[in-house]
């Protein structure tokens, strides 16, 4: 691949030689509120306030229940942040692609600040996501609407900042069963993603057969599937032999972005027994060999404050500093790392 293809960034266009270790899938600072889960009545009191030494084991548990971890756009989570992307950047990192878009709250602002003070490239997305977080006037928009919405912000500026454009659309969120809204968010990203050849980002429902179900709309439309993610796989495609299905049924790149999340119970589903590290790296390594190490993304989807390293957290770099040296203890050569990390992401950004 050529490396004079320009990825857009907040900053404005980058060469692909220019984005070093790539994050797909992270977020910067985003409104989760809607999401909060009631604690166990007898944990009521160890999971209120502040983020302390004296309750964080219990906010690893139970990471929706406290209130002040799920806020992951107030000034103390800006503070933090800023300090985890200079350890990325410290410990080797490039770019990390920042997944919050309409309905999530986007501060397109931070950033900019963040990629100035530290030299990381951050690219910002487009589009929707789940219909929970959207105002009645979004839920009524028509495909079209969307569409031209997307393209507007990929080519022109986004709303809020026109001196920054979009360089991907995405997480195009969705629950289960899909509501008519996300259907159509959907179907405008197939029919923007024929129309701009770009790199899409899906978020699926937590059931095993979402993805699939996401494709099939968004090919109708037009879309590329070549040029999709779809994330969260290691919460929502389990098993290997339904990965692998998967994997032969589409040609999008598979993504597992909970990396530092170690806790087995899931707080949104916990019917769900969440992949430890190690399992995810053996879902790779499934993959590796059946010949579809090219289509495999990784990342850690950090949106709340406890996965920070200034609360406790394993931060931004917990990839680079700890899962790359397991992945070389598991038997994955240098090179393959190098795929994972710089060439599929590459591949994946640029249109």
């Amino acid at each position: 691949m050529s490396t004079s293809i320009n990825v857009q960034s907040v900053l404005g266009n980058k060469k692909l030689d220019e984005l070093g270790r790539i994050l797909t899938h992270e977020h910067l600072a985003l409104d989760f509120a809607t999401f909060y889960v009631p604690p166990p009545d007898h944990l009521q009191g160890f999971l209120n306030g502040k983020i302390e030494l004296g309750n964080v084991g219990f906010v690893r548990q139970y990471p929706y229940s406290n209130r002040y971890n799920v806020k992951f756009n107030d000034a103390d989570s800006a503070k933090a942040v800023l300090e985890d992307v200079k350890l990325f950047r410290e410990f080797g990192g490039g770019t990390i692609v920042e997944n919050s878009n309409h309905g999530l709250k986007r501060d397109l602002p931070l950033m900019k600040r963040v990629s100035e003070v530290t030299g990381v490239n951050v690219i910002a997305g487009t589009g929707h996501y789940v219909a929970a977080v959207q105002s009645p006037t979004t839920l009524n928009l028509s495909v079209e609407n969307i569409y031209n919405l997307i393209v507007r912000e990929m080519t022109e500026g986004c709303e809020e900042c026109p001196d920054i454009k979009a360089g991907f659309i995405g997480e195009v969120g969705s629950t289960w069963p899909i509501e008519n809204f996300e259907r159509r968010a959907i179907q405008a990203t197939g029919e923007a993603q024929a129309q701009l050849r770009c790199p899409v980002s899906f978020h699926p429902g937590r059931d095993a057969t979402a993805p699939l179900e996401i494709i099939r709309i968004y090919e109708e439309a037009g879309g590329d599937s070549r040029k999709a993610i779809l994330s969260h796989l290691d919460r929502t495609v389990t098993e290997k032999n339904a990965l692998l299905e998967f994997a032969d049924d589409t040609k999008c790149y598979c993504q597992f972005d909970l990396f530092g999340t170690e806790c087995s119970f899931y707080q949104l589903n916990p019917a769900i027994d969440m992949l430890s590290d190690a399992q995810r790296i053996e879902r790779v390594k499934v993959l590796r060999d059946e010949g579809k190490l090219k289509r495999v993304l990784l990342s850690h989807d950090i949106h709340t404050k406890h996965r920070l390293v200034n609360f406790g957290g394993h931060g931004y770099a917990h990839i680079m500093n700890n899962v790359l040296p397991k992945m070389k203890i598991k038997g994955f050569s240098q090179k393959e790392i190098d795929t994972i990390t710089m060439t599929n992401p590459k591949e994946w950004l640029s249109f």
